[in-house]
């Protein structure tokens, strides 16, 4: 028998080079899309990056939190810390003024006293010293006698040179110098073993 051919009730032998169509054999399509394994594993992807976003979000919030409650309290130690050194000086400044006000009291005494003694010489002959001359020797000899303001001048220069390290600006001049001379007789040296 051939092929495509029948003859009465037979059916034809399905041969797997005959035509079944006047274009060839029909090319059977898939369904386009995605299968229902794929569906899912997109699906448990979507819901898990949603769920570690979310989570994200919340721990970097609170962490966010958490760091402006601490700068906010930085802040106020801060504060703080600045209104305590405020009535420190303010404290010092009344101290000092207090102290400044009786050393001139007993500046003035001591020159008023002084003048009081010295004034049986005043006017009593010829090359006598004048009233002027000897309140003016007066306050030379116990205004320089006081010694506060160098006592101050001395702390204030003794707490200036604790802070500076104990290096003075000649040594470290020289210290520079050296290094810089040696950095360049070592690249000197090294260009020509190079050449």
């Amino acid at each position: 028998m051939t092929a495509g051919m029948t003859f009465g009730n037979s059916a034809p032998d399905a041969s797997p080079y005959a035509d079944e169509g006047p274009y060839g054999t029909p090319v059977v399509h898939k369904k386009a899309g995605l299968t229902r394994r794929g569906k899912v594993a997109i699906a448990v992807a979507g819901v898990a990056v949603i769920g570690g976003g979310t989570i994200w979000f919340q721990v970097h919030s609170a962490a966010v939190a958490k760091d402006e409650k601490e700068a906010a309290a930085l802040q106020i130690q801060m504060k703080q810390l600045e209104l305590e050194e405020m009535r420190i000086r303010n404290a010092q400044a009344s101290n000092d003024k207090k102290a400044a006000a009786d050393s001139a009291e007993k500046i003035q005494a001591a020159v008023d006293k002084c003048v009081k003694d010295s004034s049986g010489q005043i006017g009593k002959g010829y090359g006598s010293p004048s009233r002027s001359a000897v309140v003016a020797d007066c306050k030379q000899q116990y205004e320089s006698l006081d010694g506060s303001d160098m006592a101050a001048a001395g702390s204030s220069q003794a707490t200036g040179s604790g802070e500076g390290g104990g290096i003075n600006s000649p040594a470290l001049l020289g210290l520079v110098a050296g290094g810089g001379l040696a950095i360049a007789v070592f690249a000197r040296k090294g260009k020509k073993a190079d050449a």
